[in-house]
């Protein structure tokens, strides 16, 4: 992996080791830094800021062995040597549906916060990583806040690596489970969107759909059609073939499906129904996820069983 003079990766530079050579310049801050920082990383190497070697670089530039990477200010945070923790209790519980040397496989509940910030001093990966120590400990992959099931994490370099070639190249496979409003017809098709973050009147932060937006397709299958008195809802299942910020949320409420208490998406009504028929929180759970082991080459397929919360749903 990258390393930093005097392995501090909040100083000013890094040097690019054999792991990284001839890796994109924007994938490997990404891997080091986090992907929750990918919009910042992308910002700033297109003003310029970020620099190999001395000379300004575009996103695709790929480094080399040996090359030293200028770090903004912005972006000298800490990728091995963290902050410490405030005090926080242990995770009492892990629901570990795979692991080995590589990589950690978990069933997240639903409102545990997977990164630190916007207002939470830590996340669920910070605190592995001190917990289980597992300094190198990255998430593959992003889960909401309100979505529960499989989390995927990597526990190394190579194993990241591996793995976020495979979602981008769509090698690797996540089906969704939710419910939602109403009976969607036909019962199998495929949503289709261009998707950008807006921000709307009272200042809250949405996705839109938008011509100058990402693309962003899913696919959809109902499972089960329910009827409560004269309200229709129903359970899907969702393979998207894209990772949008909410992605799944945006594409149901433009379908006319919202996902049941979806506080930012949903109709108010929908959600006070939801509550009747002992709905709680946002009805979305990570069901499956498949993908090939980055080192043995093997196929996994991990699946997250059945939200307590949904108990009394079906």
């Amino acid at each position: 992996m990258a390393s930093s003079e005097n392995e501090n990766i909040a100083q000013a530079h890094l040097i690019i080791d054999k792991n990284e050579d001839n890796s994109r310049i924007d994938r490997v801050l990404c891997r080091l830094l986090g992907q929750d920082k990918r919009t910042l990383i992308l910002r700033l190497i297109r003003k310029k800021n970020v620099r190999v070697n001395g000379k300004r670089i575009k996103p695709e530039f790929r480094v080399h062995t040996g090359d030293k990477i200028f770090l903004p200010a912005s972006l000298r945070t800490n990728a091995q040597t963290e902050k410490p923790l405030p005090h926080t209790q242990p995770i009492a519980k892990l629901d570990i549906l795979f692991e080995d040397d590589d990589l950690l496989v978990l069933n997240k509940d639903a409102g545990v916060v997977v990164h630190g910030g916007s207002g939470h001093d830590t996340g669920l990966v910070e605190r592995l990583k001190h917990q289980l120590d597992l300094p190198e400990l990255r998430l593959a992959h992003r889960l909401d806040r309100d979505t529960s099931g499989c989390l995927l994490l990597a526990k190394n370099l190579h194993a990241l690596r591996g793995l976020t070639e495979q979602f981008r190249e769509h090698d690797a496979h996540k089906t969704y489970l939710a419910w939602v409003v109403g009976h969607p017809f036909p019962h199998a098709g495929r949503m289709q969107s261009k998707l950008r973050k807006g921000v709307t009147q009272s200042g809250e932060r949405m996705v839109i759909d938008s011509e100058d937006g990402q693309e962003a397709t899913t696919d959809l299958q109902t499972i089960l059609l329910r009827q409560h008195e004269e309200w229709d809802y129903s359970l899907v299942a969702l393979q998207p073939h894209h990772g949008r910020t909410h992605q799944l949320r945006v594409q149901l409420q433009h379908e006319g499906h919202a996902i049941l208490g979806d506080p930012k998406y949903a109709d108010k009504e929908d959600i006070k129904t939801f509550k009747t028929i002992h709905g709680k929180g946002l009805a979305l759970h990570a069901w499956r996820l498949r993908f090939t082991h980055p080192t043995t080459n093997k196929r996994l397929d991990c699946r997250a069983p059945w939200p307590q919360r949904w108990v009394r749903l079906k």
